[in-house]
C-alpha cells in the first residue's frame, strides 16, 4: 500500500514549481499594473504623424460610420480589418481609389462589405474631399519596421536566424515565387544615395 506522505525530494520539486508559478503570476500582475498606467504603449509599433488633411480624415473615420466595422488607433470594432499600420502596406493612391470604387480596385474583384448594395456602400457616396481625407488618414497610419503590422523588416534588415529558418524550411517554389524585400530595400537605399550625390 502506497504511503500518502511525500518524500523530501518531491516536496522540494513541487515547492519549487509552486514558487516559480507564484513569482511569475506576481510579475505578470506588476507588469499589467504598470502597463495600465502608461500614457503610451510599452512597445509602440505604430507611428502617428498626421497632416492637416490626415487629422480631418481621422475625425471623418470616427464620425462617418467607418468604426462600425473597422478599428484604427483604438477606435472602432474588429468586425472588419484592423487598419492600424495600413499606410505601411498600401499607398495613398490605392486607398483613395479603393474608397471611391472598392470593387474596381480590390484584388479579388468583389468585396464582402464595400460596393453597391452592401453594408458599407455609403462610404463611396461620401463627398470626394472626405474620401481623400480618410485615405490620407489611413495612409498616415504607419507601422514601425519589424512590427507585425509592417511589411518591412526591422532597421538593419539582417537576421541570421530568419535567413537560416528560410533556408531550412521554406519550400524551393516559395523561394522562387517571392522576393526578399530586404534586397529591394538595399537597392532603394543605393538609388537614394546615388540620386542625392547627383544633385
Amino acid at each position: 500500500m502506497a504511503s500518502g506522505k511525500m518524500k523530501l525530494g518531491e516536496k522540494l520539486l513541487f515547492g519549487g514549481f509552486a514558487l516559480i508559478g507564484i513569482l511569475a503570476f506576481i510579475g505578470w500582475l506588476v507588469l499589467e499594473n504598470v502597463r495600465k498606467h502608461l500614457d503610451k504603449p510599452m512597445y509602440p509599433v505604430l507611428e502617428y504623424n498626421f497632416s492637416v488633411e490626415g487629422m480631418h480624415g481621422s475625425e471623418l473615420f470616427r464620425t462617418s460610420g467607418c468604426t462600425i466595422c473597422h478599428r484604427a488607433m483604438r477606435n472602432g470594432t474588429n468586425m472588419g480589418l484592423v487598419l492600424d499600420g495600413i499606410g505601411s502596406k498600401r499607398s495613398l493612391d490605392y486607398l483613395n481609389k479603393f474608397l471611391i470604387n472598392p470593387e474596381a480596385s480590390y484584388f479579388g474583384g468583389t468585396t464582402m462589405d464595400h460596393g453597391p448594395a452592401k453594408g458599407a456602400a455609403f462610404v463611396a457616396k461620401l463627398p470626394p474631399a472626405d474620401l481623400r481625407a480618410i485615405a490620407a488618414f489611413l495612409s498616415e497610419l504607419r507601422a514601425n519596421p519589424g512590427s507585425n503590422a509592417s511589411r518591412l523588416p526591422p532597421a538593419g534588415g539582417e537576421s541570421g536566424f530568419i535567413d537560416e529558418m528560410v533556408r531550412m524550411w521554406a519550400p524551393d517554389s516559395w523561394k522562387s515565387e517571392h522576393k526578399d524585400i530586404r534586397e529591394e530595400m538595399k537597392l532603394k537605399a543605393k538609388e537614394g544615395r546615388h540620386d542625392a550625390g547627383s544633385k
